[in-house]
C-alpha cells in the first residue's frame, strides 16, 4: 500500500473552510471540506465520504492542492482533442480553395471534398476525411456550393429563341379573356 501524501502546511483545516465559505465553484467548495477534514486529522476514507468519492480521487485533490493551491480545486476545461491542421495548413488550404485546383496537375477542374482530402495528405501527409475536411472548411466560412447542371449540347441560340417564343405569346394575351372562356362571363360586358 502507497504512503498518504502528506498535505502542504502554509493551510490550516481554518483556512480551508474559509476559503469553501467564499467560493462560488460547488466543487472547489465539497473539495476544500474534504481536505479541511483531513487537517483536522480524519482519516482519508472519512475525507472520501465527505467529498463523496473514492480514495484515489482524495489523493489526486491532494496533489493538485499541494501543487497548485486552493485553485488546483478548480474544475478546468479540458483541452479536448487536438486539430488536425493547424493554422499554417489551414491558410495553405484556403489558398488552395480560393485559387483552385490546376487541371494538368491536381487531374480536377473543381475541387470536391475527397479531391481535397487527397490534396491535403499529398501536400502535408495528414490524413483526414471528408466529414472532417468539411466541418474545417465550413468553419473557415466556405460553402459548398454547385453550379445548375447544364448539357453538354446544349444550344445557346435554341434557347433564346424559345425564351423569345414564349415572352411574345405571353404578353399578347395580358388582360384578354381566351376564346373558349368569352361566354362564360358571369355579367355581360
Amino acid at each position: 500500500m502507497a504512503a498518504a501524501v502528506d498535505l502542504r502546511g502554509d493551510f490550516t483545516a481554518h483556512d480551508l473552510r474559509r476559503l469553501a465559505r467564499a467560493s462560488r465553484d460547488a466543487r472547489q467548495t465539497r473539495r476544500l471540506l474534504s481536505l479541511s477534514a483531513i487537517y483536522d486529522g480524519a482519516s482519508r476514507t472519512e475525507a472520501a465520504k465527505i467529498g463523496g468519492v473514492g480514495l484515489q480521487i482524495v489523493r489526486d485533490w491532494v496533489i493538485r492542492f499541494n501543487t497548485e493551491g486552493p485553485d488546483g480545486l478548480i474544475d478546468r476545461k479540458a483541452p479536448g482533442q487536438t486539430p488536425i491542421l493547424n493554422d499554417a495548413q489551414r491558410s495553405a488550404l484556403a489558398r488552395a480553395v480560393e485559387v483552385g485546383p490546376t487541371p494538368y496537375l491536381d487531374g480536377v477542374v473543381r475541387w470536391r471534398l475527397v479531391d481535397l482530402v487527397q490534396w491535403v495528405f499529398e501536400e502535408f501527409g495528414t490524413s483526414v476525411s471528408r466529414q472532417t475536411l468539411g466541418r474545417e472548411l465550413r468553419a473557415m466560412g466556405y460553402r459548398k456550393l454547385s453550379a445548375r447542371p447544364q448539357h453538354y449540347a446544349q444550344d445557346p441560340d435554341a434557347i433564346e429563341a424559345f425564351k423569345k417564343r414564349i415572352s411574345s405569346r405571353a404578353g399578347s394575351n395580358q388582360g384578354k379573356p381566351r376564346a373558349r372562356h368569352r361566354g362564360r362571363n358571369l355579367v355581360a360586358g
